[in-house]
């Protein structure tokens, strides 16, 4: 019987949009069970001095090239560059977090992805975090909110403290058991974990 596999997901994290827009159907064929768990990766990369791109452009731009390349194997049809960094990371999470208590998040992270990736619109502003949270099926007035509450911030910084204790250091990132797997071209060998226990 195949482990269940947590998808430490942030938005934010550029790489993640592959596999946002792609794990549900890569779930299925594996025969694995999925939990979304929305994280702050930026306070992860912040404590740990690691800003990938920051003051990097050749870096950046082998970034945007590699992404779309892998979007091309996909079929995945965006819009490159995208709007980077997020100035609203944390609380498009918080939005996030919400939404996977309450059984949509799913809906709303691949929505804010597309929305960021295919029209330029950053996640946690506006217009794109009330198209987002619409497209899931909720009031945007009250979602917002109950992601502005003292508590749902409370909730965003215990789960992040859960990723680090995890030895989640990035987004994405998938959790199998004691095991971490990071990268959008790691989701299959994750996969393959929770299934054989195993690799190949």
């Amino acid at each position: 019987m195949a482990q269940a596999v947590d998808f430490w997901v942030s938005i934010g994290s550029t790489y993640s949009c592959l596999s946002v827009m792609r794990i549900a159907d890569v779930a299925a064929r594996a025969g694995v069970t999925v939990t979304w768990r929305p994280f702050d990766v930026r306070r992860i990369m912040l404590a740990q001095n690691n800003i990938p791109f920051r003051d990097k452009p050749v870096k950046a731009a082998y970034m945007w090239r590699d992404i779309e390349r892998r979007a091309q194997r996909h079929g995945l049809n965006l819009r490159l560059p995208a709007p980077y960094p997020l100035a609203e990371l944390t609380f498009a999470n918080q939005v996030a977090l919400v939404g996977c208590a309450e059984g949509w998040g799913e809906d709303y992270i691949r929505e804010a992805y597309r929305l960021w990736f295919t029209e330029g619109l950053e996640p946690g502003q506006e217009p794109a975090r009330t198209r987002a949270i619409a497209s899931a099926g909720q009031e945007p007035a009250r979602v917002l909110d109950t992601a502005r509450s003292p508590e749902t911030a409370a909730r965003l910084e215990a789960e992040t403290d859960r990723a680090m204790a995890l030895g989640v250091f990035g987004a994405p990132s998938f959790v199998v058991g004691t095991e971490v797997f990071w990268g959008d071209d790691r989701m299959e060998d994750a996969f393959d974990w929770a299934r054989d226990g195993r690799l190949g």
